[in-house]
């Protein structure tokens, strides 16, 4: 769908069994619109290095694939796939008849009050929730697929495609910000490439699994049970990874919150319940991949800036492109610091 058609839904279309207010939330790869009891996450018809969603098929493909994996941590939130009918000029969602446009993932609708970012501004997260969510997450872990094969070397490539961004943000930041990523890649670079036996080791030993893949505080609900959503179905390289990028992800997310407190809390508890860092190596590794997970934060939001509807949207996601390079700069010292 296009972004016209996807407001004349949310403005006229017909929403059978969920009448009311609708509200629209945009993100760079997906519509979502938030109604009375449930909640629909359309997919932009986009085709990004890291993701094909160009047509209707790879689309009903990915809302299908979204359910499955979602449900092994959020069954409850993930209910179906709707298609939306276009018939005499109107849109329906979850109809069944017309011309099928395009589908929408279905879930239920859920308090955003107990999102974990919301409670983290509002200092509502406890040590307790952080004990609890590193237990289910290193359940989690021990349970899904062990991942056998895999070009670990691939985060190299995948840490590189900041590039694509350094001509915008150049552009958009200043000069500076342009130094820190080609600063930030050459040291990346050297690391993978001094690392490869370690990142080998760990591939041997099973720390790479099938895990969520996106998981920081926004993507949890804390109910208070930890309920982490919204992993991700569109890259499986994305999501096939060694759990401590995966953990190392809500971490570098609550030093950007500027609660290292609370992120060295959780990967000491993670650490108890699945011991994943056991050598200084494997914590050096841990902070790359903060540096990592800081780098495609970064990126993200310059994709934001880049299909920004407004002027203060832009503004926001420049601010937080710039908060990430930070970051990501700051791990990465520490890394040429303290080199394995």
């Amino acid at each position: 769908m296009t972004k016209e058609q996807i407001n004349r839904l949310v403005s006229d279309g017909v929403f059978p069994g969920d009448p009311g207010k609708r509200e629209l939330i945009e993100t760079h790869i997906s519509w979502v619109i938030v109604c009375h009891q449930f909640v629909y996450k359309i997919k932009k018809p986009v085709h990004y290095s890291f993701l094909d969603f160009s047509t209707l098929k790879m689309r009903w493909h990915f809302c299908k694939r979204e359910i499955e994996l979602n449900k092994r941590l959020a069954e409850n939130i993930y209910l179906d796939v709707q298609p939306v009918y276009e018939s005499q000029g109107n849109f329906i969602l979850g109809g069944k008849s017309g011309i099928i446009t395009d589908y929408a993932v279905r879930m239920k609708k859920m308090d955003r009050e107990k999102q974990m970012d919301q409670l983290l501004i509002k200092g509502k997260v406890a040590k307790s929730d952080i004990k609890n969510l590193a237990e289910k997450i290193a359940d989690f872990h021990r349970h899904t697929e062990i991942i056998t094969k895999k070009d670990f070397l691939k985060t190299k490539q995948d840490f590189n495609d900041l590039k694509e961004e350094k001509e915008f943000l150049t552009d958009q930041l200043g000069s500076k910000y342009g130094d820190i990523i080609d600063h930030a890649i050459d040291v990346s670079d050297s690391f993978i490439e001094k690392n490869k036996e370690l990142l080998a080791a760990r591939l041997r030993e099973g720390f790479y699994r099938d895990c969520h893949g996106d998981l920081h505080s926004r993507n949890i609900f804390l109910l208070p049970a930890p309920l982490p959503f919204d992993c991700i179905e569109f890259n499986d390289n994305f999501r096939q990874i060694d759990v401590l990028n995966e953990v190392a992800f809500l971490c570098m997310d609550l030093d950007a919150f500027e609660r290292k407190d609370l992120s060295d809390l959780f990967i000491d508890y993670y650490n108890r319940f699945f011991p994943a860092i056991k050598t200084s190596d494997d914590r050096t590794l841990f902070i790359y991949y903060k540096s990592y997970r800081a780098n495609v934060r970064a990126k993200v939001n310059s994709l934001r800036a880049k299909s920004a509807g407004d002027k203060e949207e832009k503004a926001k996601a420049l601010t937080q492109a710039k908060k990430y390079l930070q970051l990501m700069n700051n791990y990465l010292q520490y890394i040429i610091s303290y080199p394995p």
